[in-house]
């Protein structure tokens, strides 16, 4: 499984998307073959799997880390 993190780099985004790219590592690592950081802008915080939308901040709201990665397992 290949998951993007995309982020906001003008609303500093940067230290979450870093807390959730920690918090996927940690609870997927051996079902993944990369994990990688995109830097945007307009408020983005999506995170993708394999091309499939997990979590967008614009239609989820916020989540934490956590729930992220729960979201994420639900998808291998």
């Amino acid at each position: 499984m290949e998951v993007e993190i995309e982020y906001c780099v003008p609303c500093g985004f940067r230290n979450h998307a870093i807390e959730v790219q920690e918090a996927v590592l940690n609870g997927l690592e051996r079902q993944l073959d990369a994990v990688s950081l995109v830097m945007g802008d307009h408020g983005v915080f999506k995170v993708t799997a394999d091309g499939e939308t997990v979590y967008d901040k614009a239609e989820d709201g916020d989540l934490d880390a956590d729930d992220i990665v729960q979201d994420l397992r639900e998808q291998v």
